[in-house]
């Protein structure tokens, strides 16, 4: 995955919200430095099947900022997780069976 800034990464994101047909509030967004760890592990998102999309960030800020972005569009989640190595900002479409922390 290329690094991208932040702008860019909550536009792909908040695209692929809306081809899939999904209000926001229907979708979980957060940032991580292993988006694959955090989304089938942490969350147990399928890996197949479901709506899904990680973004790779310059910085840790620009991801944090890509957040904070989505959770003002209305997705669940909350700011202030990971560290200086969360560079990738992630979303889930939520469904029974897929935690949220």
């Amino acid at each position: 995955m290329k690094p991208e800034s932040s702008e860019s990464a909550y536009q792909q994101i908040v695209s692929h919200i809306e081809n899939n047909g999904n209000q926001p509030s229907e979708w979980y967004a957060g940032v991580t430095a292993n988006w694959e760890n955090r989304l089938f592990n942490d969350h147990t998102v399928p890996k197949t099947g479901h709506g899904r999309i990680a973004r790779q960030c310059f910085t840790s800020k620009d991801a944090r900022a890509a957040e904070e972005a989505l959770l003002q569009l209305g997705c669940d989640g909350a700011p202030g997780g990971g560290d200086e190595t969360a560079v990738f900002v992630y979303a889930y479409r939520k469904v029974v069976g897929v935690t949220s922390p």
